[in-house]
């Protein structure tokens, strides 16, 4: 029996394999100006979005219902223990999401949030619970020139072979880990190792180019293989969170050209519909886990959110830099098509994870 599983998924169910059904009861789990975590980033009712339809919308997995998310349950369960996402924004949006859920059944001096100096490390806190929701900045997992949690925007990304531990030192003691990394692999060249004992500051390096597959697989077997020595599977649970799909180009929806995800509030309705994520990272993904001696939960999130083009951020969030007189004129240019609103989709995903810590 897994760690923290009280019970199990109807056979035969696959959670991940369903639909998008409207529901005004439920939906949201939350509201938006009742989280005060969720950064301005993320708050599309604050920044003038003018629809909440996105927000209304529930998985419901063919064949069987996903347990309703239970706030008490999760706590009591995390009572004296640690949860931790560890990853890019996408993962960011995760943690802060399954801090809204929680947060809400706590009373106002009962729970803290606190990020490091560097923002690399961010902790909500359960007093009463003794519990930390915690939330690491690791865009690749390994050590990398981007791991600066403010300024991480490098063209020239790179990142260092066998340093998984950079990271991991922050990761030991934790009893539920979730893990995502995908988007900053996806440059679109091939991806540089540093190699030795060198740092990405050296004038000159010893690098080594690898595809974006070969890169990928590299990092799964670091995060895979630091996870078989370090997590005690009697006691801890491993989480990985597959690809966040983008809606960067309308036409694979069969949108009019040159659109993205911007104005759109409406679902794909194609149920076979699969953008451009890249088929071969989780095909990667399937291979190396599959080999895992260590029982890792695949969080499958990449094709239901595939159909929800509608549940971006778009142009409503916190600008970091003021938008010029052309962006203006033309919010496609400046749409963000990658990050998702709060509350919307990313609670789904935290259902899922729920559904999975406790009914595998």
């Amino acid at each position: 029996k897994l760690p923290f599983a009280i019970g199990e998924t109807e056979e035969g169910c696959d959670i991940f394999s369903g639909r998008w059904v409207r529901d005004e009861l439920t939906r949201p789990l939350y509201e938006e100006s009742e989280c005060p975590y969720i950064q301005p980033q993320l708050t599309c009712q604050e920044h003038g979005r003018p629809d909440k339809e996105y927000q209304k919308w529930r998985w419901q997995p063919y064949g069987c219902d996903l347990p309703r998310f239970n706030a008490t349950l999760m706590l009591e369960s995390l009572r004296g223990k640690r949860m931790m996402f560890v990853g890019d924004s996408l993962n960011r949006g995760q943690y802060v999401s399954m801090v809204c859920l929680l947060h809400r059944i706590l009373p106002p001096n009962a729970k803290s949030l606190k990020s490091s100096i560097d923002q690399s490390l961010t902790v909500f806190r359960a007093k009463d619970y003794n519990a930390t929701i915690e939330f690491n900045w690791a865009p690749f997992l390994l050590e990398s020139n981007s791991d600066n949690a403010i300024v991480h925007r490098v063209d020239d990304r790179m990142v260092k072979k066998g340093s998984i531990n950079k990271h991991g030192k922050n990761w030991k003691g934790v009893d539920v880990l979730v893990f995502n990394t995908y988007l900053w692999w996806m440059t679109g060249r091939k991806m540089k190792f540093l190699k030795g004992k060198g740092s990405f500051k050296d004038e000159k390096k010893d690098i080594e180019e690898l595809t974006t597959e070969d890169a990928y697989r590299v990092a799964m077997k670091s995060m895979l293989k630091w996870v078989r020595k370090n997590m005690d599977r009697n006691k801890t649970r491993v989480f990985f969170t597959s690809m966040s799909p983008l809606h960067i180009k309308s036409q694979e929806w069969g949108g009019e050209p040159g659109g993205n995800c911007y104005n759109e509030t409406t679902l794909i309705e194609d149920p076979n519909y699969w953008g451009s994520e890249n088929k071969n990272i989780m095909q990667v993904i399937a291979e190396e886990f599959g080999k895992s001696k260590y029982p890792i939960t695949f969080l499958n999130i990449t094709q239901l959110s595939s159909y929800r083009k509608d549940a971006h951020t778009s142009i409503y969030k916190k600008q970091w830099s003021p938008l010029t007189p052309e962006q203006l004129a033309n919010p496609i240019s400046y749409a963000d098509c990658v990050h998702w609103c709060l509350p919307g989709l990313q609670d789904t995903w935290n259902e899922l994870l729920f559904t999975k810590l406790f009914y595998p």
